[in-house]
């Protein structure tokens, strides 16, 4: 007795899928070249297989069987998922990677990077895309470790780190911003140390493992750790506390009037970020990579990425 492997091949699910269209028997056996015998006795070897009646058989029509119909859409579904994998197979000896792994810093706006996005898939490559989120060193930690192939917007000196080619975005300013609603709103500029020591600072956790640095803190004093710059955002405009803000992502809430910014007396922070991937210059990346690496060098998009955190 013949198993379901045996009989639900690539072929026999073609066979059905015709029977379907065509509608009859005949007209299906035509379509394929076959005898009506040698077409009805592989129907029945199916069916025998499966223990189930695909078609209905009392009309001339083949009217497929609510199990047959069950068996025509997830045939489709098979023999698109085997071209699928035909077309990833021959694509991936073309050189283009069967994944690719992006990661992101939490200060890049997210807007530019899924119009990159968008633009790779009209490429129609066969690479998978996979996208992460991570914060300062946290980010360059995914490319080292391996587990991204790209980083877009590493904060942290990279110098160090063999094996990796890194370029520069720009650099990213940082402003001092709280909610209107909040006392420090009303303090007297500049605003001292001792001033913002008084209230609660709102830090993102670097995302590395190895890591606890937190820009801008101030020994003593109370800090609400968040781990999304999302997060940060948040808890700043419900005035739970006060922070530093790349003015790219702050810039549409103090327009909205949710923050307002002050001068303070701490010495402006700017950050020089970069993008990076894992590599030497000898190795040439595989075909996504090339792409992505060329849209990064553009000068437009290192500004769009610094500064269009648009928000929805």
């Amino acid at each position: 007795m013949p198993s379901s492997r045996d009989v639900l091949t690539p072929d026999s699910l073609a066979m059905l899928q015709a029977i379907s269209e065509t509608g009859s028997f005949a007209a299906a056996a035509r379509s394929l070249g076959l005898v009506p015998s040698a077409l009805t006795y592989r129907v029945r070897q199916i069916e025998d297989a499966l223990d189930v009646l695909l078609f209905d058989r009392r009309s001339r029509h083949a009217q497929p069987t609510e199990a047959g119909q069950a068996l025509l859409a997830e045939g489709a579904r098979l023999l698109q998922e085997i071209d699928a994998v035909a077309h990833r197979v021959k694509r991936v000896a073309t050189g283009w990677e069967p994944q690719l792994t992006i990661v992101v810093d939490g200060a890049v706006a997210r807007t530019p990077i899924f119009e990159l996005i968008e633009a790779f898939y009209a490429l129609k490559p066969p690479t998978r895309l996979k996208l992460k989120d991570a914060i300062l060193n946290g980010t360059l930690e995914m490319l080292t470790s391996g587990q991204a192939d790209l980083a877009i917007g590493v904060a942290v000196n990279t110098s160090n780190s063999a094996g990796l080619q890194t370029r520069e975005m720009g650099e990213a300013d940082f402003i001092f911003a709280v909610a209107p609603h909040h006392p420090l709103a009303q303090a007297r500029e500049p605003i001292s140390d001792e001033e913002l020591l008084q209230h609660r600072l709102i830090a993102v956790a670097d995302s590395g493992v190895r890591s606890n640095i937190s820009y801008g803190l101030i020994n003593g004093q109370d800090v609400l750790t968040v781990d999304s710059m999302q997060a940060k955002v948040e808890a700043q405009i419900r005035g739970i506390g006060y922070g530093f803000l790349p003015l790219g992502m702050a810039q549409a809430y103090l327009e909205a009037g949710l923050l307002v910014t002050r001068q303070v007396k701490r010495a402006k922070r700017t950050l020089r970020v970069h993008y990076a991937w894992s590599g030497s210059p000898q190795h040439t990346p595989g075909r996504a990579l090339q792409w992505w690496i060329e849209q990064l060098e553009s000068p437009a998009t290192h500004k769009a990425l610094m500064e269009n955190h648009h928000h929805h």
